[in-house]
C-alpha cells in the first residue's frame, strides 16, 4: 500500500486554484523529490498531507486514511519556517519531543546533537539561524515515523550544512517509511533522491525515478527541471 496517495486532489484559497485534479502515489522506503518553481502547489501539497488543510475536492491518504489523528502518529513534519519554542533548550526540547511523539529515538537525536557541538543546555534563541535550522531537523528526523514531509529543509543555508542536513536525512530515516523533500535546489538533493514529483500552477507535470530520467532522457534531474520550467 502507498504510504502517500493523491487522488485527483485539489485545493482552493478563494478562487484562486493551489492545486488542481493531482494524481500520485509515493511507495515505502522511497526519498522523493517534490519539485516545482515558487508558487507551484508545494507546501499547500505538504500541509494537505499534514492535515493543516483540507481538500477542496479530491482525496489525499496517509497509509490509505485520511490526515486526522491517527495519521499524525506516523508523520514528522518539518514546516518551511522555524517552528520550535526559543525560550526552551536543546535538552528541554528533547524532552518535549520525548512526551509527545513514542516514537521519538532520544538517543539518536543526542548523537546528532554532540556530532554539531550543541550542548543540550543551550537555549534556541542563543543559536544562530543555521543552528536552530539544524536542530528542528534533527528532532523531526529522530522520530521512527512512516512519512516524513520536509518543506525547503536546505532553504537558507550553506552549502556544507546541506550537505550535513542531507547526510542527516539519509542516515536517520527508516527504511519502512518515505521521506517527501519540497525544494527548488534540485541540484543539491538530486544526490539523495530515488524519484521526482514535477509540479507547477497545481498540475502534476512529471513522476519518475532518477534512474529513468538519466537512462531514458540522458541528463540530471537538474537538467531536465531547467528544460521543463524554463521561462
Amino acid at each position: 500500500m502507498p504510504i502517500l496517495e493523491c487522488n485527483q486532489l485539489s485545493k482552493s484559497y478563494g478562487k484562486v486554484p493551489a492545486l488542481d485534479g493531482v494524481s500520485f502515489a509515493i511507495e515505502p522506503g522511497r526519498i522523493v523529490g517534490l519539485l516545482g518553481p515558487n508558487g507551484s502547489g508545494k507546501t499547500t501539497l505538504i500541509k494537505l498531507a499534514n492535515g493543516l488543510l483540507t481538500p477542496s475536492s479530491g482525496e489525499i491518504l496517509i497509509d490509505g486514511r485520511t490526515p486526522g489523528r491517527e495519521t499524525h502518529a506516523m508523520v514528522s513534519y518539518l514546516p518551511e519556517r522555524t517552528a520550535i519554542p526559543t525560550w526552551m533548550s536543546a535538552g528541554q526540547l528533547m524532552d518535549f519531543y520525548e512526551d509527545f511523539y513514542p516514537d521519538f529515538r532520544r538517543q539518536a537525536a543526542e548523537e546528532m546533537l554532540h556530532h554539531l557541538n550543541i550542548q543540550p543546555k543551550q537555549r534556541i534563541k542563543q543559536m544562530s539561524k543555521g543552528t536552530r535550522e539544524k536542530v528542528q531537523l534533527i528532532m523531526v528526523m529522530s522520530r521512527a515515523a512512516r512519512l516524513y514531509l520536509l518543506d525547503e529543509p536546505i532553504g537558507g543555508v550553506d552549502p556544507a550544512t546541506r550537505d550535513y542536513i542531507l547526510s542527516t536525512i539519509i542516515s536517520n530515516y527508516n527504511p519502512d517509511a518515505a521521506v517527501v523533500i519540497s525544494t527548488h535546489l534540485i541540484a543539491d538533493v538530486e544526490k539523495v533522491l530515488d524519484e521526482v514529483v514535477f509540479i507547477d500552477r497545481g498540475h502534476l507535470v512529471l513522476q519518475s525515478s532518477v534512474d529513468q530520467i538519466r537512462e531514458e532522457k540522458g541528463m540530471s534531474v537538474d537538467a531536465l527541471f531547467r528544460e521543463v520550467f524554463k521561462c
